[in-house]
Formats: structure tokens, sequence, C-alpha cells
């Protein structure tokens, strides 16, 4: 090689590998990590939340509508079987298709399962209809306590005599009593006609009883004597009072034909039975009956 002559000098740099992020491709996969065990805790909050009932009706959801679990027909997956019985097509529903598809076993009877049917579903009509004039007369019922309760909060004259009110159901009806208090009776000692306090609650009540159509039936209640007596002329006195109080209700416009009944119990019935000598025993009781309305006279009768 000549002096003026150089060398070449060919540097090799190897780069090093340290400290890299090697790409993106493990957030993916953390990424999956993180959504299947979220799923899977999911699926058992799920499992202790449904009850046994909605279990087996998930697993009838998802239950093979193919396979056949007997050996009815031809057996196998293709085995024929008509539906409503264990055969193909039947698993997971057959107690709904036997329910839904009333087919008689035997051919000579297919009449009388079907009178019965047709019995079943009129008693189930009615069944209906009845709780839901029921439920209708339930929130008449509600609606008129309410009303009155009202009444007696927003009348100055009715709120100091709310106390001489007691508004229940019982199986017979809405019972509106008119309770005698300390010192505030319903009616003056041995007099059948109602005091002024209890003509101002008639008058009140009698509104509320227009806004239904049902009949009414009213009670004379009568307290025992301080010896525990209970004279014999208090079941003429309960009878009258309560007849009495039937007159101030037509006076404000009850129908006559609304009332039903009218009778007097004398000291029978005690509010209080383990002191029959309260003044809370002497009461006049109005029940708005539980039955269907009176239905006007058709023309011509």
């Amino acid at each position: 090689m000549s002096v003026g002559d150089q060398p070449i000098i060919i540097k090799k740099i190897k780069k090093g590998g340290g400290g890299g992020h090697h790409g993106g491709a493990w957030k993916v996969a953390y990424a999956d990590f993180v959504t299947a065990m979220m799923a899977f805790f999911l699926l058992m909050w799920l499992i202790n939340t449904t009850s046994p009932e909605q279990k087996r009706g998930i697993a009838d959801y998802f239950a093979p509508a193919s396979v056949s679990e007997t050996t009815s027909g031809a057996g196998g997956i293709l085995g024929g079987s008509a539906l409503g019985k264990e055969g193909s097509k039947s698993a997971g529903s057959s107690d709904v298709i036997e329910e839904l598809a009333p087919s008689s076993r035997n051919p000579n009877d297919g009449d009388s399962k079907e009178g019965s049917k047709g019995k079943s579903q009129a008693e189930l009509a009615a069944e209906a209809q009845a709780q839901a004039q029921q439920a209708a007369e339930q929130a008449a019922f509600s609606s008129a306590a309410q009303s009155l309760r009202q009444a007696l909060q927003s009348m100055p004259e009715l709120a100091e005599l709310s106390k001489n009110i007691i508004i229940d159901e019982t199986p017979e009806g809405l019972r509106i009593q008119l309770v005698d208090q300390e010192g505030r009776s319903m009616f003056n000692q041995g007099q059948t006609a109602p005091n002024d306090r209890a003509k101002i609650l008639l008058r009140a009540i009698s509104k509320i009883i227009n806004q239904l159509p049902n009949r009414i039936s009213l009670y004379g209640h009568t307290s025992a004597s301080a010896n525990g007596a209970k004279p014999e002329s208090d079941w003429q006195l309960s009878a009258s009072r309560a007849n009495a109080s039937r007159q101030v209700l037509q006076a404000s416009g009850v129908e006559a034909d609304r009332v039903y009944q009218v009778s007097g119990k004398a000291g029978s019935e005690p509010l209080y039975p383990d002191d029959p000598t309260l003044p809370g025993n002497r009461r006049i009781a109005i029940v708005l009956l539980r039955e269907a309305p009176v239905l006007p006279p058709e023309p011509g009768l």
C-alpha cells in the first residue's frame, strides 16, 4: 500500500435493546383480561341474586329443543313424537305445551273435557270480574274516608269534633262511628234526638255517603250503667237514636231507598269490652255496605 492511500474503516454500531416498550400489544391483552374478569364477577353476582324459579326458567329457555329424552316414536335425535309428550321438541317446555294444547288421550271424552275447560274459563272470568269490582270498591272506600278526614280538618266547626269520629273498614263495609267522648256527647241524657254536635257531623257524613252508590245500615249503641247493668229500655233508646240519625241524613240529601237497615243494639256490642260503662260505648255506627249499588226501577213497573 502506498503512502498516499488511506485505509477504509467500516464502523458497525450495535443498538442496545434495553428500555423499549415492545409495542402496544400488551395493552390489548390486558384489556381482554379485565373484560373477562368483569364478566366473570358479573355472572357470579347474577347467580347469587336470582331465585331458584328464575334459574329454572333460564335453564328451560336454553334447553335443547331438538333432542328427545325418551324412546317414544323412532327415538334418537330425529325421533318422531307428538307435541305435548316427552319426545322430540319437548325438552324444557313440555308442561307449557300440555297446558296450552289440551289434547284428550281418549277420543271419546273430548267433548266432556272441552266443556269442563269452558266452565273453568267462565269461573276464572267471574273471579277476575269480582276481584276488579272489589278493588274498585276498596279504592272508593279509601277515597271516601280520606275525604271525610280532610273535611274534619278543613272546617273549623268540625275540627274540634274530629275525636268523636272513628272511621274503619269491616267485613260488612266502611264504618263511620259517632262516638261520645268525656264531656262531648252526641245525645243528651235519655234523649233520642241528636244534639247540635251530632247534627253537624251527620251533615258532613251525608256528603260522603252521597258520593258512593252503596246502601247504608245504621246501628245505635248504648253503654252500661255505673253498676254494670244493662237496662231493658236501652234497646228502645238505641233503636230510636239510630232512627233519628237516619232522619237527619235523609234531611241532608241521602235518599230513602239507600237505607237498608236501622236497628238498636243497646249495650250488646261495646266498643270497649273491658269497661262497658265508658262514654265511648255510646255511639251511632253508619256502615256503607259492600254490595252492588241499588238499581233504579225500570220504566212501566
